[in-house]
């Protein structure tokens, strides 16, 4: 029996692209996106059911995972990619954009993640898997609200593993670098008030720097193979990381602690 994966975030960049390659591996995938109604490349592709999932809707949630299971008989892994990046100086955003970027990326996840515990629950088998960053084991400057949702979902999902190990379920978490995707257009929220003086040199000297590190980016199937690899391997693994930069990161973070990050972070962005 062929398995199954739902795609949270498939209208574009790494959720596409791993829906794309989960169906040529011969998986069925559930591609779902705000507005399926746009999508004409996965259409076309068989196997792949694609339907509405608002990440901030309840019922769209519900709803999709129950088509998918309608469609293909059951699902056997969950791929939480749906999010955003929100930067810019914390006291420039409204509240209503904390909470756009909170909801989406952290109580989202939870919400698709609670939708579908009891389908894997009830056939004691499922996995889990989370795209972080290495936005959430480090930070730089100015994604305070985006670092902050990607070191919650690490811890999100390092507590759940041990709840979802009593049912046969594991939880995997994919760490992305830079990937040259759309992140740094349709999903990046930058904001800044020139009003707010202070804050005007550090947004100028990170926002030259950001450009370099885009061009610098891995490939988009850079990740998408590290998340095929997390979904089949059978291993009790939690992390995976993606792309030479966060390897690198990790590895300095680890071996030369965070004070080390913050001198090369001051140094990196001329702070």
């Amino acid at each position: 029996m062929k398995q199954t994966i739902l795609i949270t975030g498939a209208s574009s960049g790494i959720g596409k692209e791993t829906a794309k390659l989960f169906q040529s591996k011969g998986w069925n995938v559930i591609a779902t996106m705000r507005n399926p109604e746009q999508e004409a490349e996965l259409s076309k592709l068989s196997n792949v059911l694609i339907t509405r999932l608002d990440v901030l809707d309840l019922d769209s949630i519900d709803n999709a995972i129950q088509k998918g299971i309608q469609k293909f008989g059951k699902i056997d892994v969950l791929l939480n990619n749906a999010g955003y990046g929100a930067y810019g100086p914390l006291e420039s955003f409204p509240r209503e954009r904390v909470l756009k970027q909170f909801n989406t990326n952290v109580i989202g996840l939870l919400d698709v993640t609670r939708a579908i515990l009891p389908h894997f629950r009830q056939n004691k088998n499922g996995t889990i898997i989370n795209i972080s960053s290495m936005g959430g084991k480090m930070t730089f400057p100015l994604g305070s609200l985006y670092h902050g949702t990607k070191f919650a979902v690490e811890g999100i999902s390092e507590s759940l593993r041990y709840e979802v190990e009593q049912f046969g379920c594991k939880v995997k978490i994919v760490e992305p670098g830079a990937i040259a995707t759309d992140f740094a257009g349709r999903s990046f929220d930058f904001n800044h008030d020139e009003k707010l003086k202070e804050y005007n040199d550090i947004v100028t000297k990170v926002t030259t720097v950001f450009p370099t590190m885009i061009k610098k980016a891995s490939k988009t199937d850079v990740v998408t193979k590290v998340i095929y690899e997390a979904a089949t391997d059978g291993k009790n693994k939690l992390r995976y990381m993606a792309g030479k930069d966060a390897k690198m990161f990790n590895f300095m973070n680890k071996l030369l602690g965070y004070n080390f990050i913050v001198s090369m972070n001051k140094k990196f962005f001329k702070l």
